[in-house]
C-alpha cells in the first residue's frame, strides 16, 4: 500500500511538472485580450481583506514588474521577431485609430441614382459627427450571403461598376488618406467554390483593386498563409482578425486585431500592444448604446476604437458625447502616434489622485501621458509628480493650454482638473512647435465645452415605407389571379435577422409605429384586391419584354440564368429570378398591377385563421426516405421543392409543381420555392426589402447564412445596394390589383 501510494505522488508530482511547463510563471495572470491593472487601485470594498486604501508605488512598481518579466518571457516562448513592424508598406497601421465596419448598403456611400460611389459623402458625414477615420472595413457580405449561391467572391464580383469602379473608390479613399479593407469569411463553405485556396483567392481580389487589408470574420487570428500569399504578389495585405489571436505568435504576421474587452474600474492593459507596442488593437462593441468604457480604455491603452454604427442595416449611432469624445481622443492619438508606439510605454503610471489612471509614453524629446478618469465626479488639483527637469515645458493638451508645475525639491506637481468619466493628456517638451501650437489652439476652442455638457441619450434613427401607389380599381376577374375579399386582418410577423436581439431599431418600422422593431403585432383593415395565383414566370415575363423592350441600366446580373434573351428550354413556368425590386416594378406597372403590401401577401397566404402555412399548421417533412427505395419518395412532395443543399444552388421548380400547398383562398407557390419582393422601409442609411416565403436554397456549414422564413409570421431583411448585386437566383414577385 505504501509503494502504490508513492507511485501515486509520483504521478502527481509529474502531473504538476507538467503543467507548469505548460504554463507561464506570473502572478498577473492575462485573461485573454487584457491584463487586469493593479488590484490595489480598485473601488475600496467593505469585505475586503484590510481597510480600503489607495496604491503605494511599490505597489505599482511590483504590478508593473510582473507583467514585464511576463512580456520578456512570453516573447522568448513564442520566438517573435518583429520584421511585420519594420514593414514600410504596412507603417500605417500603426496610427490606425479609428476604423469603421462600413455596410455597402450605407445610402452615404453609394447613389443607386447616378451609379456612383460616393466616397467624399461618407467621409464628410463622419468627419462632421466624430472627427474621421483612418481606415474603413467594407462589407459586402453578411448579411445577405446565403440568399443564394454566390460565394464571398462573387458578391464582391457583384459589386457595381465591377473591378474598375471599386478600384476607384478605393483610390478616393486614399486619397483622403484612409485605408481600406475587405472580409474574409472562412465559414463561407456551403456557396459556390472558387478554383483557389482562399488566401489566394482574397489576396488576388484585393490586389486588383489596391486595397490595403483583410479582416478575418469570426477569426482568432488570421493563418500565415494570407500573409504569404499577399507578399507573393508583392502586394502586402495588413491582417486584422476579429476575435483576438489564437496564440502569441501569431502578432508576427497579423498586424492588427480586433478587441472584445471586459470592463472593471481599473483600466486593463491590451496583451497584444504590450507585447509589441506598435501592433493596433480596435476595440468593437458594436451593439453597446454607451461606449465610455471603450473610449476610455482604448485612449489608456493607446489603441483605437471600432466605430461601428451601421449594423447589418441596424443603424447604431454614436450619441453625441460618444462622438465627440472620440473626436478628442483621436486628435491626440494621430498627432502622436510615434509616442503611442513607444517601447518604453508605462502603463499605469503612478497618479495622486484616486479612480485617475495614466499610460506614460516617453520618447526621444518628449513624453505623453494619456489619462482617464474613472470616476464619477470631476478631479482637480495635484495628480502627477515627476522629476523635476529645467527647460522644460508642460502643456494640457486636452484643455489646448500650457501649465506651470510647482516645483517641490527634485519634484515638479503638475496639477489640473479632468471632468467625470472623462479624458486628459499631458505633454512634456523641450519646446512647442507649429504642430503642437495647432493643435493647442484645435482641443481649447472644443474643450470650451466639456463632454458633460452633450447629451449621452441614446435613439434609434425612423424609418419610412415607400409608398406603393393604387391601381386602377377593377371588378372582373383578372386572368391568373385570385380575389382575397376584404378583412380585418391580424397582421402577426417578427424578423429574422440573425443579430440584434430585440433592440430598438431592430427589422421593420411599419406606418402605425414608432421605431423599428423584431416583433410585430397589430389588426389591420384590408380591403378586397386581386392577386396572382402563381408567381411571375419566365414565359410572363418574356411577354414583358417583347412588349417594352425594358433594359435597366444597371444591367449586370439581369436574368442571369437566361441566354440570348430568353430562358432556358423546359423553363416557361419556372419563376422568374435575377429580377431586382426595380425590375419586378417595371413589370408590374407594364401589367397595370403592382407589387403587394407585405400583409397582403400574408393575409393571402394566412386567411385569418393565423395558421403557420398555408395549408395549414403542419410541417409535411417527413424523413428522407432511403435512395434505393421504389417508388422513390420525397418528403415534401406536393406541399413545396425539396430542399437544396449544394454549393452551386439549382433552378426553382415550375409554380404549379404543388398544388398541395395552395392557400385558404387558392394561392398557389407561396412558401418554399422562390423568395417574392413585397415592400421596401428606408431611413437615413439604409434600405431594405421585405422579402416572403422562404426559398428552395438551403446553404450548409454555417450557421451565418441567409434565414430562411418558411412560417407565416417570419419575414426576411434583406438589404439594397443596387441592382448588380441586389438581384438574385432565388428572388422572384407576385403581383396584385386593386379590387372595387
Amino acid at each position: 500500500m505504501k509503494r502504490v501510494r508513492c507511485l501515486l505522488c509520483l504521478g502527481s508530482m509529474l502531473l504538476g511538472l507538467i503543467l507548469l511547463a505548460a504554463a507561464q510563471d506570473t502572478l498577473v495572470e492575462p485573461a485573454g485580450e487584457q491584463i487586469p491593472g493593479p488590484t490595489c487601485a480598485g473601488i475600496p470594498q467593505w469585505n475586503s481583506y484590510g481597510p480600503p486604501s489607495t496604491c503605494t508605488s511599490f505597489q505599482v512598481s511590483q504590478w508593473l514588474r510582473e507583467i514585464t518579466h511576463w512580456r520578456a518571457e512570453r516573447l522568448i516562448r513564442v520566438g517573435y521577431e518583429d520584421t511585420l513592424y519594420r514593414d514600410p508598406s504596412l507603417l500605417w497601421t500603426q496610427s490606425s485609430f479609428v476604423q469603421p465596419q462600413m455596410m455597402i448598403h450605407d445610402r452615404k456611400f453609394y447613389d443607386p441614382a447616378t451609379h456612383k460611389y460616393t466616397v467624399d459623402q461618407y467621409l464628410d458625414d463622419v468627419n462632421q459627427r466624430y472627427g474621421g477615420i483612418d481606415s474603413v472595413l467594407i462589407w459586402h457580405t453578411y448579411s445577405n450571403i446565403g440568399i443564394d449561391s454566390r460565394s464571398q467572391y462573387d458578391l464582391f464580383r457583384d459589386l457595381p461598376g465591377g473591378t474598375a469602379a471599386v478600384k476607384q473608390m478605393i483610390d478616393d479613399f486614399h486619397k483622403h488618406n484612409v485605408r481600406v479593407f475587405f472580409p474574409i469569411m472562412l465559414w463561407d463553405q456551403g456557396t459556390h467554390a472558387e478554383d483557389v485556396p482562399d488566401a489566394e483567392a482574397i489576396s488576388r481580389e484585393l490586389t486588383a483593386v489596391g486595397a490595403d487589408g483583410i479582416n478575418g470574420d469570426t477569426l482568432d487570428g488570421m493563418p500565415r498563409n494570407f500573409h504569404t500569399a499577399s507578399d507573393n504578389l508583392h502586394h502586402p495585405l495588413a491582417l486584422e482578425p476579429e476575435t483576438g489571436l489564437g496564440s502569441d505568435e501569431m502578432l508576427a504576421y497579423n498586424s492588427m486585431t480586433w478587441g472584445y474587452w471586459n470592463y472593471t474600474f481599473v483600466p486593463s492593459v491590451s496583451r497584444y500592444k504590450w507585447l509589441e507596442p506598435r501592433h493596433m488593437v480596435n476595440i468593437s462593441n458594436r451593439w453597446a448604446h454607451d461606449h465610455a468604457d471603450d473610449l476610455q480604455e482604448a485612449f489608456f491603452n493607446g489603441i483605437g476604437f471600432e466605430s461601428w454604427e451601421n449594423i447589418w442595416g441596424i443603424w447604431n449611432q454614436m450619441t453625441p458625447r460618444d462622438a465627440e469624445a472620440l473626436r478628442r481622443t483621436a486628435m491626440i492619438d494621430r498627432a502622436f502616434a510615434s509616442l503611442l508606439s513607444s517601447p518604453r510605454w508605462q502603463p499605469h503610471f503612478p497618479m495622486q489622485q484616486f479612480g485617475v489612471f495614466a499610460s506614460q509614453w516617453p520618447g526621444e524629446t518628449e513624453t505623453l501621458w494619456t489619462i482617464v478618469n474613472r470616476n464619477g465626479y470631476t478631479s482637480a488639483g495635484r495628480q502627477m509628480l515627476i522629476p523635476y527637469k529645467a527647460n522644460t515645458r508642460y502643456f494640457d493638451l486636452w484643455h489646448g493650454v500650457e501649465i506651470h508645475p510647482e516645483h517641490e525639491g527634485s519634484q515638479s506637481v503638475i496639477s489640473f482638473e479632468i471632468e467625470k468619466n472623462g479624458f486628459g493628456a499631458i505633454l512634456e517638451v523641450n519646446a512647442p512647435d507649429q504642430k503642437l501650437e495647432k493643435l493647442l489652439a484645435a482641443m481649447q476652442a472644443l474643450s470650451q465645452k466639456p463632454l458633460s455638457e452633450l447629451s449621452h441619450e441614446w435613439h434609434s434613427i425612423p424609418q419610412q415605407i415607400v409608398p406603393i401607389d393604387e391601381t386602377k380599381h377593377v371588378s372582373a376577374a383578372p386572368e391568373g389571379m385570385v380575389k382575397i375579399p376584404e378583412a380585418d386582418f391580424l397582421f402577426r410577423v417578427n424578423g429574422i435577422e440573425i443579430e440584434g436581439m430585440n433592440d430598438d431599431g431592430v427589422d421593420f418600422q411599419y406606418p402605425w409605429e414608432s421605431s423599428a422593431r423584431r416583433y410585430h403585432d397589430h389588426k389591420i383593415h384590408i380591403p378586397a384586391f386581386w392577386i396572382d395565383k402563381y408567381p411571375v414566370t419566365n414565359a410572363e415575363y418574356k411577354k414583358f419584354l417583347d412588349a417594352t423592350h425594358y433594359h435597366p441600366v444597371d444591367d449586370h446580373n439581369f436574368l442571369k440564368d437566361w441566354t440570348n434573351g430568353t430562358f432556358p428550354d423546359g423553363w416557361a413556368k419556372k419563376p422568374v429570378t435575377w429580377i431586382s425590386i426595380e425590375d419586378a416594378r417595371a413589370y408590374a406597372k407594364w401589367a397595370g398591377k403592382r407589387l403587394p403590401h407585405e400583409w397582403e401577401w400574408q393575409y393571402a397566404a394566412q386567411s385569418t385563421d393565423g395558421r403557420l402555412y398555408p395549408w395549414g399548421n403542419l410541417w409535411p417533412f417527413l424523413p428522407i426516405t432511403p435512395p434505393d427505395a421504389n417508388p422513390p419518395l420525397r418528403s415534401s412532395e406536393g406541399y413545396f421543392p425539396l430542399p437544396d443543399r449544394g454549393r452551386d444552388a439549382l433552378a426553382a421548380s415550375d409554380v404549379d409543381s404543388h398544388p398541395a400547398g395552395a392557400s385558404p383562398f387558392g394561392v398557389m407557390d407561396m412558401v418554399g420555392n422562390v423568395w417574392q419582393w413585397t415592400d421596401e422601409y428606408i431611413d437615413d442609411h439604409t434600405r431594405a426589402a421585405v422579402l416572403r416565403g422562404g426559398s428552395h436554397y438551403q446553404p450548409q456549414g454555417s450557421r451565418w447564412y441567409f434565414p430562411q422564413a418558411y412560417q407565416l409570421s417570419q419575414h426576411g431583411k434583406y438589404l439594397l445596394m443596387a441592382p448588380s448585386i441586389d438581384r438574385s437566383g432565388t428572388v422572384g414577385f407576385r403581383c396584385v390589383i386593386d379590387s372595387q
